[in-house]
């Protein structure tokens, strides 16, 4: 079975960085670059990693919108922001959303806005950054997988209520565990 694909442009699009830049981290990385032809690249051979791969990259892309003194903080498994349900068009496609991890979700609705500029969050949860991949697993079940963290949804409502489900059974946040 051939794992899913992210191509290194649309990384570079979502994360609001040059593509050069993320070219040169994943090479830093030195991540496996797969060479595919796709409608997004018009036919052309462009670069695409893994999912997997796309997981580890984006801990370093948040890196570099942080000050140094608070990577640490970013980075380590005690540390927490929000989990966010993020309603991509609305109006037109009520049932695409996006899930995810941040520590602003303001910040990372601006860099939402540029590719979806109907967007609206519909929902946020604190979350620790370990616990993002368990939610992602547990809320889209059920749900049509069109991205890496984007997904839809007969019934939007129902994903609200797993997601309230979810973090239900989580360990309350508060502001000491930051």
């Amino acid at each position: 079975m051939k794992e899913n694909l992210i191509s290194v442009k649309d990384i570079a699009k979502i994360h609001d960085k040059r593509s050069s830049s993320v070219h040169r981290l994943v090479k830093k990385l030195k991540f496996n670059v797969v060479k595919e032809r796709t409608e997004s690249s018009r036919g052309q051979r462009s670069s695409h990693i893994t999912e997997n791969d796309y997981e580890i990259l984006k801990l370093h892309l948040d890196e570099t919108r942080i000050s140094t003194s608070s990577i640490t903080s970013q980075t380590t498994p005690g540390s927490y922001g929000e989990f966010y349900l993020v309603l991509l068009e609305p109006i037109l496609d009520s049932g695409r959303f996006k899930v995810g991890y941040t520590k602003n979700i303001d910040e990372r609705m601006r860099s939402h806005l540029t590719a979806a500029p109907l967007a609206k969050v519909m929902k946020t949860w604190p979350c620790k950054l370990v616990w993002e991949r368990t939610a992602i697993e547990c809320i889209s079940q059920g749900c049509e997988q069109l991205y890496t963290e984007v997904f839809r949804a007969e019934n939007i409502d129902e994903v609200v209520e797993r997601a309230e489900q979810f973090f239900s059974l989580m360990p309350q946040l508060t502001n000491n565990d930051t």
